[in-house]
Order: C-alpha cells, then structure tokens, then sequence
C-alpha cells in the first residue's frame, strides 16, 4: 500500500500543490494541519503505526514531514529497518547507497536551516510591527465604547454580565476579562 502524508501550517493554507504531486501516485493520503513545531503529530503517528513491510511512504517534500535532520534520519533508519520504502517526491533519491544517504541528510539538513530562518524572520517582522505600534493578533470582539456601554447598563440597572454578553454576542468571560481590562476613563479637570 502507497501512503501519501501531507502537512499544512494553518486552516488557512492550502494543501493543493501537495495533493497536485501526489494525486495518483497513492491508495491514500492524510492531510495533517498543524505547525511544524507541534510535539504531537496524530495523523502522522497513525500512519507510521499502520506501515507495514513492503509499504512505501510518500511525501511531496521533506519540510512537510521532518521538523529537523535529526528526524529524517532516525525515520529513514526505521523505514529501511521495517522494509518500508520512503520517498519526497520532489527529490529522486535513493537513500540505501552513501551517496544517495549523503544527498537525503543534506536536503533534511536544508530543509530545517530553512524552516529556522523563516521563524527567525517573522520574528524579526514582528519585533519591528510592535515597534512601528502595529496592533498584533486577532481583532477585539467588541470595542472599548461596547464594553464601556455594558458596564454602565450593569452599575445602572439589575442586568447580569451574562445579560450584556448575550446582548454584545460574546461570551460572559470575554465581556467581564475586557472590563477588568479597560483602561479608566478620562476627565478633564478645570
């Protein structure tokens, strides 16, 4: 049986240009969405699990599969000692010669420097956001007038923080954790 494995970062990416590769070259494949760095990889584990000897596994790239060289290499190791074929597609490689072996770590090796400059990069470009005063992350749900507003009506009358979350479309916690938050308001003094 062919497995084909492909990972996506986030809901918001696509995995079309994997599947494009491997569309008819597998019995199955399983899309994984999560980051790289995540300790746990279900989809992924499931898949090593049901190998079996004579299977071949097959990705379209290495950074898809592999968080470091380290990874690549133990995995290779378990995939030729099992009797399990595994290929990148994007590369033609055969890793049971000491060339091939030398060319896989390599590109493995390549692939994790590369994946550390992007995260070194988009933490750099996030430093320099928060400097030029960029506002990061998810929008509010609701605006501080809201909130403010939803304090008012609940010192003023007997409606429940649960009444005004209802009323703003959130949830109590979000609307009591923004009151907490709001900064005092500001009077003028004359």
């Amino acid at each position: 049986m062919i497995y084909g494995y492909l990972r996506i970062s986030t809901k918001m990416q696509r995995p079309d240009r994997q599947i494009e590769g491997l569309k008819g070259l597998c019995d199955a494949f399983f899309v994984e969405v999560l980051s790289a760095v995540s300790a746990k990889r279900p989809i992924f584990e499931e898949i090593v699990q049901k190998l079996q000897r004579g299977d071949t596994f097959l990705v379209w790239d290495l950074d898809r599969v592999f968080r470091t060289t380290y990874d690549a290499i133990v995995y290779e190791k378990e995939f030729r000692r099992r009797g399990i074929k595994f290929k990148a597609m994007n590369m033609n490689i055969d890793t049971s010669t000491a060339d091939g072996n030398h060319e896989y770590q390599s590109r493995a090796a390549a692939a994790e420097w590369e994946r550390r400059k992007i995260s070194e990069r988009t933490i750099e470009g996030l430093v320099l956001a928060r400097k030029r005063g960029s506002r990061l992350g998810r929008p509010p749900k609701i605006t501080d007038e809201q909130v403010r507003d939803a304090k008012a009506l609940i010192d003023s009358s007997d409606t429940t923080i649960k009444d005004a979350a209802a009323s703003l479309k959130v949830h109590p916690w979000t609307l009591s954790r923004r009151m907490r938050a709001l900064p005092p308001e500001r009077t003028l003094h004359q």
